[in-house]
């Protein structure tokens, strides 16, 4: 790999930190000299991760076990590259192990002398992971992306299964990975690293859906509960959750700690304001579940979640859904798609069954079509129209608060709160008017609303803020632009700045 572009970029932000720093402490810095220091000082730990991630390659190529007690960290006294790294860097042992493997996306091949042969390591990079791992590995090289911003994106989206799907062009995989690639590196700078890593499984997810059934029995034979006593004599325990019981677990503590809740276990006969209870987050969300395993079934949900009850929804597309008729032999449908519900012998019924996966509506995970079904046979759905004939959902004025109807289309359609880097779900947004329904003779419509969690809705309104709705004439698609007054006191003017969609829609689907 050339390094020059992460060495140039290292010594020019090395110039400007000292620059910066030049006979000052950090202390003297103002706001906006203090702000470029830590992006200069971004930069060029970034390029240094690059630089590091190769060398650490090239260490771990030259103490291979084939190279015996004349490896290199065999000659320094150890038993191989991990620990000498580890002696060299202090780093944990995970972050050692991810930077080799950082190291072998970028010099995928190194001679056995440990001069990287450029001819080989571009021939392997194609085989090994193609045009979509080589945009991800410039991006690194050239500073787009961070180490840590790489490595979410790689662990999530893993390889493109091409063996799982013979019926497809071998090229199509490779090429729906690039696309998600290029979106994931667009999206990074606005996301937070747990954001992004999650991001790219829902892409993942999306493009393989036999995969998300694969992935949830693994999990599934995986869940575990594990409890023990420390040597205080408190007991403590460890779960292993299951993907369809995380997402009930989610769905209680959010009803239990969501913003603006209810009272919480007490009877309204006796309430208490909220400002008196001083339990912590974690406090409140080991009293909720504790409270349902006590109570359990029969329990008044009131008494435990105050006035919105829990429960999971699952957002999918139409398209994924098809009538299948069941026929005597009660076996699967066509396909090998597992029935919604058995029959009968002997009796005929149309069914619904799942091609395709679900996307949980808080944080956007993925279930396999076979947990979808049971939820339909269970709890039915809701039909949501998004799109611009029609708009069913539009209520105008009529009304000053969204409807039901209207907070699940915007829910489909956003995934979330769409501030600024937040990763607040659905569950905890309020919908705000971009053009305020009193002062601004707003409208009650879905493309007028987006979600906000409440930190970012009350900011919004404290700050002056304004949110911008712009149709591209082309494509008929929104977008939504968040404007800031100007600065109070250097009466700086800062761009507008994208609010960007968490729904799982925003990749494309197989």
């Amino acid at each position: 790999m050339d390094v020059s572009a992460p060495n140039d970029r290292l010594r020019a932000a090395t110039a400007r930190v000292v620059e910066l720093l030049a006979g000052r402490g950090v202390e003297a810095l103002d706001d906006r000299e203090l702000v470029g220091l830590m992006s200069e000082i971004t930069a060029a730990r970034n390029a240094l991760d690059v630089v590091m991630a190769c060398a650490a390659r090239v260490i771990d190529e030259r103490s291979a076990r084939e190279q015996g007690g004349t490896g290199l960290a065999q000659r320094q006294g150890h038993r191989n590259a991990t620990e000498l790294l580890q002696s060299l860097t202090g780093l944990p042992r995970r972050d050692v192990i991810r930077s080799v493997k950082t190291g072998g996306d970028l010099l995928p091949a190194v001679r056995p002398n440990g001069e990287a042969d450029q001819a080989v390591s571009t021939a392997v990079s194609q085989d090994a992971g193609g045009a979509w791992l080589d945009r991800m590995s410039g991006a690194l090289r050239d500073g787009v992306l961070s180490h840590a911003q790489f490595q979410a994106i790689r662990v999530g989206l893993g390889e493109p299964p091409v063996q799982r799907y013979p019926e497809l062009d071998p090229d199509f995989l490779p090429r729906a990975w690039e696309a998600a690639v290029e979106r994931l590196t667009d999206e990074a700078p606005h996301l937070p690293v747990e954001e992004l890593r999650a991001s790219a499984r829902i892409a993942r997810d999306r493009l393989d859906p036999v995969g998300v059934t694969l992935r949830f029995e693994e999990r599934f034979a995986a869940r575990s509960f594990r409890s023990w006593i420390d040597e205080h004599g408190q007991r403590h325990g460890r779960f292993a959750f299951d993907d369809d019981a995380a997402a009930w677990v989610d769905a209680m503590l959010q009803a239990a700690l969501r913003p603006r809740r209810g009272p919480r276990f007490v009877d309204p006969d006796a309430l208490v304001a909220e400002t008196s209870d001083e339990r912590s987050g974690e406090q409140i969300a080991y009293d909720t579940l504790i409270a349902v395993m006590r109570t359990g079934a029969a329990a008044d949900p009131a008494q435990a979640f105050g006035d919105r009850q829990p429960g999971v929804r699952i957002v999918v597309e139409a398209s994924a859904l098809r009538a299948a008729e069941s026929g005597s032999a009660g076996g699967s449908p066509a396909g090998g798609v597992p029935r919604l519900a058995a029959d009968a012998v002997g009796a005929t019924s149309v069914e619904t069954v799942v091609r395709g996966v679900g996307h949980l509506e808080d944080g956007g995970g993925a279930l396999p079509g076979g947990v979808v079904e049971s939820y339909l046979c269970d709890a039915g759905a809701v039909p949501v129209t998004l799109g611009d004939a029609g708009r069913p959902l539009d209520v105008g004025r009529h009304q000053r608060l969204f409807t039901r109807a209207q907070r699940i289309a915007i829910a489909v359609r956003d995934g979330g709160c769409v501030g600024i880097g937040c990763r607040a779900p659905i569950s905890q947004c309020e919908m705000h008017h971009i053009d305020h329904w009193a002062a601004d003779r707003g409208r009650t419509d879905v493309d007028d609303g987006v979600p906000l969690c409440r930190n970012h809705h009350l900011g919004l309104h404290n700050r002056g803020e304004k949110i911008v709705r712009e149709r591209d004439p082309v494509t008929g698609r929104d977008s939504y632009w968040l404007h800031a007054p100007p600065d109070p006191l250097s009466g700086e003017v800062r761009p507008p700045a994208l609010l960007r969609s968490r729904s799982p829609r925003r990749f494309g689907a197989a």
